[in-house]
């Protein structure tokens, strides 16, 4: 049995801290730690930031947002503030079937715009019956990514195999150095492969990195 993990858009009314999003659209919150009591509230430590919003407006969002009780400031950074806080309320049906099938949430990015989330299952299965659970009580879970934990780095980013060993290679070689200390020619030769061929793999590994390392969790999933 090999865990599986999966990458989740949420629209920002269907999950945690949507009136705060609501009413100051610059926050962006990345969660840095769940820890889950029951199946009716978790405690999420989480990193706020903003480019326009003061630490008393954030504060007074978080107050006023039905989803949110038991408010700690952690620690201040100025325009970036970690709070610890008990996640309840919209969350609930969510956080039910998680506890149920032992799924733990590894990392999550909201704004505005979506929430993002990485799910961790004991096995493929648990995942399924999720899913439509979350459909059948109405959430709206759009996956993005799923893989399997023994798959590593390159499942996270979405990499074929090949993918990952011409990236490898091009580093190792210096490829991405300033001068370059190789060429796709060199590379393409050392995998005994045509120049259209390695081109294609560089290009396409390029993509899934820039796609599931930084467009995920920016809210910018429609674009692809």
């Amino acid at each position: 049995m090999t865990a599986t993990v999966v990458e989740v858009e949420i629209p920002p009314d269907e999950f945690a801290l949507s009136q705060s999003l609501a009413a100051l659209e610059d926050l962006s919150f990345e969660i840095e730690r769940v820890v889950a009591h029951d199946d009716d509230e978790v405690m999420p430590f989480v990193w706020i930031s903003s480019e326009k919003s003061s630490r008393e407006d954030i504060e007074t969002a978080l107050a006023e947002d039905p989803s949110v009780k038991d408010i700690e400031l952690l620690a201040n950074l100025e325009d970036e503030w970690l709070y610890q806080m008990g996640w309840v309320d919209q969350i609930g049906a969510l956080i039910q079937i998680l506890v149920k099938e032992d799924g733990t949430i590894l990392a999550a990015m909201g704004n505005h715009s979506c929430w993002n989330l990485r799910i961790v299952f004991p096995e493929r299965e648990a995942l399924s019956r999720t899913y439509d659970y979350c459909e059948n009580h109405g959430l709206t879970l759009d996956v993005l990514n799923i893989y399997r934990l023994d798959e590593g780095r390159r499942g996270r980013f979405g990499l074929t195999e090949d993918q990952q060993d011409t990236l490898t290679l091009a580093y190792d070689h210096g490829y991405y150095q300033v001068p370059r200390k190789a060429t796709a020619d060199d590379l393409a030769e050392e995998l005994g492969i045509s120049h259209q061929a390695i081109s294609e793999r560089l290009r396409r590994g390029h993509g899934s990195l820039v796609e599931n390392a930084l467009i995920l969790g920016e809210g910018a999933g429609s674009s692809k």
